[in-house]
């Protein structure tokens, strides 16, 4: 094994301790995410699907009657026991990994995702990890969701941006090292620069599920960065939370609504 616990150790701290609220709040991989990978690969149905920073699985289980085989690689215990206890499929399994050290045969698989986890990863690694273990004409598929979803309030939406930005601005008071991290935005800049695949490709899909007041409010606690701020003993009222609580009650209520999520696609095929 190289570097990568201590490399990553301040993301795995990030991420401990919430595996819960964080896999009830978060939203699942699109619903035409398979579609395309069929498409993409030319076979409808992937032996086997690894699917890297799996955190709590929700990721993975979308898999489960989609793909063959799925492996969900996660360095973090605390998530990767999240995922074991709420998987019930037989053909999902989980592994402690890195994105950049796995552990799995070379071409073993046909797609490689990275759901909302892309930027936490270090990209020469992780890239050349995935196209040794893609099979020729895999796929490597990063998601992110920009956030927040549309929830049919703007005010909402609003005040759910705003604690985010104080967030942003907070955390660079934080002490000790912050995990290192990548912007989303140039994903497949960095996969086409790699040299590791022969094509990449962006693209927008879009889902639908629905949600509450509370859970609008767990979304912003499934942030990295606050859940930080929170442990380093910020109070919700200083992060705006008090007021988007407020807001969010009285705009969306207890009463479950749609919610509308674009998910920012970025493809290499090896």
């Amino acid at each position: 094994m190289d570097d990568s616990s201590d490399r990553y150790r301040p993301t795995l701290e990030r991420f401990s301790g919430f595996a819960d609220e964080y896999d009830r709040v978060r939203p699942s991989p699109p619903d035409a995410l398979a579609a395309l990978l069929g498409q993409l690969t030319g076979v409808a149905r992937a032996e086997l699907v690894v699917d890297l920073g799996s955190g709590t699985g929700l990721s993975t289980r979308y898999w489960a009657v989609r793909a063959d085989r799925v492996i969900g690689i996660e360095p973090s215990a605390d998530m990767r026991s999240e995922a074991v206890r709420r998987t019930h499929s037989p053909n999902v399994a989980f592994r402690e990994g890195y994105s950049n050290a796995t552990g799995l045969p070379e071409h073993c698989a046909r797609a490689v995702t990275c759901v909302q986890s892309l930027h936490w990863m270090e990209p020469v690694g992780t890239f050349r990890e995935a196209a040794r273990i893609l099979i020729p004409g895999g796929a490597l598929v990063s998601v992110d969701y920009d956030w927040p979803p549309v929830s049919g309030s703007w005010r909402a939406d609003a005040a759910w941006k705003a604690c985010e930005d104080i967030a942003d601005r907070l955390e660079e008071s934080l002490p000790g090292p912050r995990p290192p991290r990548w912007p989303k935005p140039s994903h497949r800049e960095r996969m086409q620069a790699s040299g590791w695949f022969r094509s990449t490709r962006e693209l927008a899909l879009h889902h639908v599920d629905e949600g509450t007041a509370e859970r609008f409010i767990g979304l912003l606690l499934s942030q990295g960065g606050v859940q930080d701020l929170l442990k380093a003993g910020r109070s919700e009222a200083e992060l705006g939370i008090d007021e988007l609580r407020a807001i969010a009650g009285s705009e969306l209520g207890a009463r479950p609504r749609p919610w509308y999520w674009t998910a920012r696609v970025r493809v290499g095929i090896t």
